[in-house]
């Protein structure tokens, strides 16, 4: 089976609201790196040396190449993406290999299968 890794860069506060609709469009899980930091087109400001700008998380999906599109479309949708400036960016690349689902495998393709 072919496979996909979506990665969305959004604030934290809306980590919740794009993990659940990821889930619901057919991720079967996530991995979430928190507490990162970036900037996009303007650098942000800072205030006595601190930054006053709110962390980032990076959520990562492994998900079956044919609901990857779907998947990353209903993550944008969740997290105001292409509609409000600086909510974040979701992009997928294609997964050459994997090991390590061996434990998982039945439950992840019954589960894709399903959805497919």
């Amino acid at each position: 089976m072919n496979l996909k890794v979506i990665f969305a860069l959004v604030g934290e506060e809306r980590t919740d609201a794009v993990l659940n609709a990821a889930r619901a469009a057919g991720a079967t899980g996530a991995t979430v790196i928190t507490n990162c930091r970036g900037e996009g087109l303007t650098p942000e400001k800072s205030f006595l040396g601190l930054e006053v700008t709110a962390h980032r998380d990076i959520l990562l999906f492994l998900v079956a190449e044919p609901k990857a599109r779907e998947i990353l479309e209903t993550i944008a949708r969740a997290g105001k993406l292409d509609s409000e400036p600086g909510a974040g960016i979701a992009f997928q690349v294609a997964i050459e290999d994997a090991v390590g689902l061996r434990t998982q495998a039945r439950a992840l393709f019954s589960a894709i299968a399903e959805r497919i």
